[in-house]
């Protein structure tokens, strides 16, 4: 008699064959059974590393040297440094300010107008759009990586209707965050992260956001010898006249035209029952 399928066969005394049930199958063993939960772990780390920079960079105490006093009582060396190695010196701020931005820490305008003072106002202003931009494009991907999923798998409805009015007009909206400077940097970085923005959307808006603001910072900066010179220092909050304020607000209301149009547009056509 042939064995049962998967089964075995011994002989029996008095002849005969014996056919015993087959052997479970052990499952086949999950190479990364780890996998599932490694991957909300991997998820967070780029934000818990963010975080715990930004902690690490206050527990030292490093925040005192991003002051008008650092700058003013080091300006000789800083500027004979700047002169004698231009190149490392402007790819080195750059990197500083990249991971400023990035672990979110106080005093951007501080770097950007020691910037201007350094490097000119022109030279300063490029370079801090592109830093300013790569580093608050790293905070945006850190966020929107760890907590987006968390947010939109528990997501109000209003937030589900506040995510697709904002997504509609994503760049007009993010440009007013960022050229009215009422907003503080780090939070215009987190909040189009969670509403689902895009990265091009992204990064484009806050190019172009910035840069009357830096231009503003960059320029100051660039006129600090005179100041220094009569032993005075300057604060960043008092840069921002009321004159200066009220230009960016023009130009933050400049950008919601789009945005206005594109709703008079949509209110007309219901209106009229246009599809």
């Amino acid at each position: 008699m042939a064995p049962a399928p998967g089964g075995s066969a011994i002989g029996r005394p008095g002849g005969g064959v014996l056919n015993l049930p087959p052997m479970p199958r052990r499952p086949p063993r999950d190479r990364d059974s780890s996998g599932p939960a490694r991957a909300p772990l991997l998820r967070w780390l780029p934000l818990l590393l963010l975080a715990a920079g930004l902690i690490l960079f206050l527990a030292t105490g490093l925040q005192r040297y991003l002051s008008c006093e650092t700058l003013r009582d080091n300006r000789v060396w800083l500027l004979d440094e700047v002169a004698r190695h231009f190149a490392v010196a402007a790819v080195g701020f750059a990197a500083i300010y990249i991971v400023a931005v990035a672990l979110s820490v106080p005093g951007g305008a501080v770097l950007t107008i020691a910037g201007g003072f350094l490097f000119g106002k022109w030279i300063d202003t490029a370079l801090v759009l592109v830093a300013a931009t790569i580093g608050a494009t790293l905070l945006f991907l850190a966020a929107r990586t760890a907590l987006a999923p968390l947010l939109r798998a528990r997501a109000a409805p209003w937030l589900v209707r506040l995510e697709a009015g904002f997504r509609s007009d994503a760049f007009s909206y993010l440009l007013v965050l960022r050229l009215v400077p009422l907003f503080p940097f780090v939070v215009v970085n987190l909040v189009p992260a969670f509403l689902g923005v895009s990265l091009r959307v992204f990064m484009l808006a806050t190019l172009i956001g910035i840069i009357p603001g830096t231009f503003v910072y960059a320029t100051v900066g660039s006129g600090l010898g005179s100041i220094f010179d009569s032993g005075r220092c300057f604060t960043a909050a008092g840069i921002l006249t009321p004159e200066i304020v009220v230009a960016l607000v023009g130009l933050a209301v400049l950008a919601l035209i789009p945005v206005a149009y594109r709703k008079w547009s949509r209110r007309r056509q219901r209106a009229s029952g246009s599809p």
